[in-house]
């Protein structure tokens, strides 16, 4: 058995990279969702080339699911039917090698060397191994590979080998594999559900280096094509031999390689699926695509990849100074942000990207609330881009919309193709908001591009649309209120509720900006057939809208009845007993003061122009003491408030959570894939959060204050064409315009304009009062110095 020789001491802390050196076979699943590639359209989970040991194989394609029923113990009207389950499609990653017979397997022999990085500015994956054989023969593997930022068809897969001590005989087996086996040892109902080959083969082919598969999915009916080429170097003659078969196609490669010598394989991989084209149109597709990336070969690829980085860098870095794991965790966040959505082009952003197969692929609220913003400032064509799938959906929400007798569009809460999946009312379709998530995101958008066409093709209409569902879904009561009853705010412990604020605020932002964008554009107004009565009935709801407080305390309620809510014995509640839902019916969650994720807080955040100063510290203290953080979308909303409240080491140590949650592997759960929305809450914990960045209105503000801990925050932002940066330190704050037209900001409170000379401004002090506490066991980890110090000792 093996001895690798090695000790797995965890991932480096590096600026610009992540490593990991030595084998743990254990932690093969994690690594292998942190080590994964995407362009939006492909993911490459970052298994072996060998293809085992391995944790969890996966290959996607954004938009390509299987469909199956929905069981119900007891069925009811308007429930959904169907499931939809992200496929793991065609492996293309696989390359295995023989050593004089012997197959090379990290669990036997010994390597001397294993080691694998992730590199943030090539957007590569790269692998050097020094592995003896059980019977002492040595060589040294060197892999790379890439998904392309600019060719969105193309993966390619660059395998060295070199005998260290004799001559060899090497075979090298290249696959195309389908219906790959996929195990699942978990009930966690968070996770995906297994599929057994949801794949029919349809076609194969293979001739000279080249092969081709094409297969459909048996029930939904989706066609997709894999094919592979092969440049080979060696400095010897070779035999080769190919062939295809329904589930696999197979370049074997044997030759003789000297010692000082190397056998090099280039392998380029193509992706394509559709629900409409043809077996030959697939084929001929992923047969273009190959022929475009020999054509740029592996070292073009490689240059056009780091150019693309090159330019969202210099958009989106963020430079954190005094903590080099958190400085890691951030540029680690922001490149799976880039992958997750880069090349999506009019398809989702799952809620685990690209990287795993949990919550079945699906895409939620998560994109447009916590992404998204993300995006927009730093990537903005791949924000439209999301939106424009939310817009090819429409047509679905207003079909869901009606069987629920309500106007207009109900945008699901999870879905693949547009459709509602959700098998659970309370904590799915009852979950509005989402509809007024996509609102307040394409109002964001259109703030921050000016982006007039976006505007007339698709934004006023997401808009008027979801205002039209809003309108209907709330009524006028007997007192003239606007009241939007019997729905779940982003707290799904607190579901079916009336009033949740969150709701109704983001409901009012959406029915106005309806409303306004019908006002500006006559034209479109005509288009969409609002009419003056229908845009005075949005303004008066409102206007009207409920926004429940309780005067004695000096709180605002999540919804109406909270506060009256029995408390959650947190004293009695073990520490393995979170999450509560997976201990605990949600019956009695549902009627405790148990909160978990930010909701009102998040309302804080997002509406913050709807509170005062002193009402957000109170908010914000009442609802820490009962925030469980069961989500992982949580910790990152905190991390703004905490900061906006002048709680700066708690936001420090709540966006060191929200960035480090899946490097730390905080939910236990990273093996099914990355937390998209936790990754931008470490985004929205450093600009948001210690940045001060709101944009109510469409005008960019911010308020930044730095921890003690740390020695200055940098970062970059994209505003209507103009990119430009801000630097804080303790005392003050440093504005200048990197390129572009000069813009006008504010800075806590003060009006001025930026541009490329740089502008300093002062940072006022704040008193926080009293440090808010929270439920017993359930306290963020402190990034105590002695921590801070102990990854800065790793730092190259």
């Amino acid at each position: 058995m093996t001895d690798l020789n090695l000790t797995a001491r965890g991932y480096e802390c590096s600026p610009w990279e992540l490593r990991w050196r030595g084998m743990d076979v254990d932690a093969l699943q994690r690594t292998e969702s942190a080590f994964a590639l995407s362009n939006g359209h492909i993911g490459l989970r970052g298994t072996l080339e060998e293809a085992e040991p391995r944790g969890l194989p996966g290959t996607y394609l954004n938009g390509f699911y299987e469909q199956h029923e929905l069981p119900y113990a007891e069925g009811g009207y308007g429930y959904p039917e169907a499931g939809q389950t992200v496929v793991n499609v065609t492996d293309g990653k696989v390359i295995r090698l023989l050593v004089e017979d012997e197959p090379l397997d990290m669990r036997y022999g010994v390597a001397s060397e294993h080691d694998r990085v992730l590199d943030f500015r090539t957007g590569t994956l790269r692998r050097t191994t020094e592995w003896s054989s059980p019977t002492g023969r040595r060589v040294r593997v060197t892999t790379e590979r890439l998904v392309s930022f600019t060719q969105r068809a193309i993966a390619a897969i660059r395998y060295e080998v070199e005998p260290l001590d004799e001559d060899l005989q090497l075979v090298v087996q290249s696959d195309l594999l389908a219906n790959e086996p996929v195990e699942s040892d978990t009930h966690d109902p968070r996770v995906a559900a297994a599929l057994d080959s949801p794949l029919v083969g349809e076609f194969c082919h293979a001739a000279d280096y080249e092969a081709v598969l094409v297969h459909r999915t048996r029930v939904s009916g989706l066609r997709m094509a894999a094919a592979m080429d092969h440049h080979i170097e060696v400095d010897d003659g070779i035999s080769t031999r190919i062939h295809a078969e329904d589930d696999l196609a197979r370049l074997t490669v044997a030759v003789d390689v000297p010692k000082g010598g190397r056998l090099r394989i280039t392998k380029y991989l193509a992706y394509g699926w559709s629900a409409q084209r043809s077996v030959p149109a697939l084929r001929a597709q992923a047969e273009a695509a190959l022929g475009g990336a020999r054509k740029t070969g592996w070292d073009g690829l490689v240059e056009e990849q780091q150019q693309f980085l090159d330019d969202f860098w210099a958009t989106s870095d963020i430079e954190i100074e005094g903590d080099p794991e958190l400085q890691q965790a951030v540029r680690f966040a922001l490149f799976h942000l880039l992958q997750a959505g880069a090349r999506g082009e009019s398809r989702a952003i799952p809620g685990k990207g690209l990287t795993g197969p949990g919550y079945d692929g699906h895409a939620f609220w998560d994109t447009e609330t916590f992404v998204l913003p993300v995006l927009t400032y730093t990537t903005p064509d791949a924000a439209r881009d999301a939106l424009r799938w939310r817009h090819s959906t429409l047509d679905k929400a207003r079909e869901r919309a009606t069987q629920l007798g309500l106007h207009g569009a109900a945008f699901p809460w999870r879905s693949i193709n547009g459709a509602e999946c959700s098998a659970y009312w309370p904590a799915g379709t009852a979950a509005f908001h989402v509809s007024a998530d996509i609102s307040d995101a394409v109002v964001r958008y259109l703030n921050a591009t000016g982006d007039d066409d976006f505007e007339r093709l698709h934004g006023a209409e997401l808009l008027v649309e979801t205002a039209r569902m809003w309108a209907s879904l709330g009524h006028f009561d007997r007192h003239g209120k606007f009241r939007i009853d019997g729905v779940t705010g982003p707290d799904e412990y607190s579901a079916v509720a009336d009033n949740n604020i969150y709701t109704n605020l983001m409901a009012r932002r959406n029915l106005l900006a309806a409303a306004e964008v019908c006002t500006r554009r006559p034209d479109l107004a005509r288009e969409l057939g609002a009419d003056t009565t229908e845009l005075d009935t949005w303004r008066a709801a409102a206007d009207a809208m409920v926004v429940p407080y309780d005067r004695e305390l000096g709180i605002h309620p999540q919804s109406e009845g909270f506060l009256e809510h029995d408390e959650w014995d947190y004293a009695a509640t073990e520490p393995d007993f979170y999450p509560l839902l997976l201990n605990f019916p949600y019956f009695d969650l549902y009627r405790k003061q148990v909160v978990k994720q930010a909701d009102l807080v998040l309302a804080l955040h997002l509406c913050g122009d709807s509170f005062s100063p002193d009402e957000k510290a109170r908010d914000f203290a009442y609802y820490e003491a009962r925030t469980v953080r069961d989500s992982s979308l949580s910790a990152g909303t905190q991390a703004v408030i905490a900061a906006e409240v002048g709680h700066l080491d708690l936001a420090y140590d709540y966006l060191a959570e929200a960035a480090l949650t899946d490097l730390h592997d905080v939910h236990n759960n990273v093996r099914n894939g990355l937390h998209m929305a936790s990754l931008a809450g470490a985004w929205q914990g450093a600009v948001a959060g210690f940045g001060g960045l709101r944009d109510h209105g469409g005008q960019l503000s911010f308020a930044p204050r730095l921890p003690r801990q740390l020695g200055s925050l940098k970062f970059r932002l994209a505003f209507r064409g103009t990119r430009f940066q801000v630097e804080i330190t303790h005392d003050e704050a440093t504005y200048h315009v990197l390129e572009g037209e000069p813009l006008e900001l504010v800075h806590h409170g003060e009006r001025f304009t930026v541009t490329e000379t740089p502008v300093k401004l002062p940072i006022p002090a704040i008193d926080p009062g009293p440090a808010p506490h929270q439920p017993l066991g359930r306290n963020p980890m402190r990034r105590t110095p002695d921590r801070v110090r102990q990854f800065a000792t790793q730092q190259k």
